[in-house]
């Protein structure tokens, strides 16, 4: 990969449309073109394989200690529920710290968990109560480290390439989807479940020697703090966070994201839980063809993150509300199909679809969202998104012990698609303040010699972006502010 020559310290000149077009194929890896990224990247690439293994791996030992999928079920909520409390406040921590620094404390942190669950296991000495705490511990890790991961993303490869990087990392979480299930599988298999947990502590190597490797001179979109506002008391925790949610709630575009992506994740993107019971008691296709529609879902969201990182569109409210759209209606013509190769290309569309969807909400997310508070907004994504798989699953689990896995999908595909129209319907100030915050964020025209790549405080010189001086993230960010201080002056 070419490097972009830097003209400046931590900036680098994007890629003209020759320059991307001579790639081809090679498009899709655009980001990569940025040295930060790829440390990253790679080491992401072995170390999920590695959490995959460990997944299945830790289902297969609560199983064998308890026989229970009631208590498989509490282990799985113990390492979402902490997402879901803590999140925000792992999100307050983002903005506050240097993210590398952040990320080498829980990537170290997740694998002294995953080395400890190993030596438990291979003596023989592991209990139901070590793997509980264990998988409580890994729960707050992940809910400081998913918000400061995703909010990383832009630090490295800078809003011009950030589509295409959304969607890279899309694409190698469902190639570690595919492949390590079956590796962990066939280990299981070979040696029993305890290398599944070393080889997974032994995964994060690669990510914790490329977090060291990270060249901070060159990390886009680093928050400075302002001369003037040096002799100013720090704000609290809490405060930190109220602004935040503030600037949630009084963007029209985030808020809309938030609100369809929770609705969406809590009653649609659950389907995992009843796949099973699909593949035995409505195709009857047993074993063998749980695992075959398992990796038409993966091959699916494979092939939507390549389509994505190849387009490397700008944000779009209209693609993300399509997305979700399509997701809804073609999982719902999968709960009522009674026909196996249908079913698979069902499952495929709704793998395409959903990545579609929740890359886009990413993307559009960090785009439009200042520095200074891409770990909150980040956060509250987070949240949404992968903190409400414990009530989730519960809704979807309780239906189809009820009524049966078709209804339950199918109840839960009609709640999401209620959200999706009515974000269709009310998507006109969303786009509107879509349109203000990407106008504040495009660079310049050419004027005969390269721009310099400018962020959504505009470029690291003093020149603002826009003739008032403020860009319009920005201007929300510190309307935000003035708001939170004001409802503190009156406590």
């Amino acid at each position: 990969m070419q490097t972009i020559p830097q003209s400046q310290a931590g900036l680098e000149m994007p890629a003209t449309d020759n320059q991307v077009a001579a790639k081809g194929l090679l498009r899709a890896f655009l980001a990569l073109r940025h040295r930060n990224f790829r440390l990253f990247w790679c080491g992401q690439l072995i170390s999920l394989v590695g959490t995959w293994m460990q997944t299945i791996g830790q289902a297969w030992l609560v199983l064998e200690l308890t026989h229970s999928a009631l208590l498989l079920g509490v282990v799985g909520a113990l390492q979402f529920l902490p997402v879901m409390i803590l999140s925000l406040f792992g999100g307050v921590l983002a903005d506050r710290l240097p993210k590398r620094t952040v990320l080498c404390f829980t990537q170290s942190f997740a694998t002294v968990q995953a080395f400890i669950l190993w030596i438990l296991v291979a003596t023989g000495e592991v209990r139901l109560w070590h793997v509980l705490i264990l998988a409580a511990m890994l729960g707050l890790t992940n809910s400081v480290d998913m918000p400061t991961r995703q909010a990383f993303v832009v630090e490295m490869v800078g809003r011009e390439d950030l589509p295409n990087a959304i969607a890279l990392n899309s694409s190698i979480f469902n190639m570690a989807r595919i492949i390590g299930p079956g590796l962990g599988g066939l280990i299981i298999a070979w040696l029993g479940v305890a290398p599944l947990f070393l080889l997974n502590a032994i995964s994060f190597i690669p990510v914790i020697i490329g977090l060291f490797l990270i060249d901070t001179k060159g990390l886009h979109a680093q928050v400075k703090r302002v001369p003037e506002q040096k002799g100013a008391p720090k704000p609290s925790a809490l405060q930190s966070l109220r602004e935040g949610l503030a600037y949630v709630v009084h963007n029209p575009a985030i808020l809309l994201i938030v609100a369809v992506v929770g609705v969406i994740s809590l009653f649609g993107i659950n389907f995992n839980v009843v796949l099973p019971l699909f593949a035995t008691e409505v195709l009857n296709v047993g074993a063998v063809g749980f695992g075959f529609i398992s990796s038409a879902f993966g091959l699916g969201s494979l092939l939507s993150a390549l389509w994505l990182a190849w387009g490397n569109r700008k944000p779009s409210m209209r693609l993300l509300l399509l997305s979700a759209g399509t997701f809804c209606v073609l999982e719902a013509f999968f709960a009522i199909s009674h026909w196996y190769a249908l079913s698979l290309l069902l499952i495929a569309g709704v793998g395409f679809s959903q990545i579609a969807f929740s890359a886009t909400s990413n993307t559009t997310l960090q785009t439009v969202t200042p520095d200074k508070l891409r770990g909150r907004v980040m956060s509250v994504y987070m949240m949404v998104f992968a903190g409400s798989t414990p009530l989730g699953n519960l809704f979807t689990g309780e239906l189809a012990h009820l009524f049966g896995a078709p209804v339950a999908l199918l109840a839960g595909a009609s709640l999401s698609m209620s959200a999706a129209v009515a974000g269709w319907l009310l998507r006109a100030p969303a786009e509107k303040s879509l349109a203000k915050s990407l106008a504040g964020t495009l660079p310049a025209p050419q004027t005969g010699r390269p721009n310099r790549e400018m962020g959504i405080l505009g470029p690291a010189s003093s020149t603002a972006t826009n003739p008032s001086g403020t860009n319009p993230a920005e201007f929300a960010s510190a309307s935000a502010s003035r708001i939170i201080g004001a409802h503190d002056a009156k406590m």
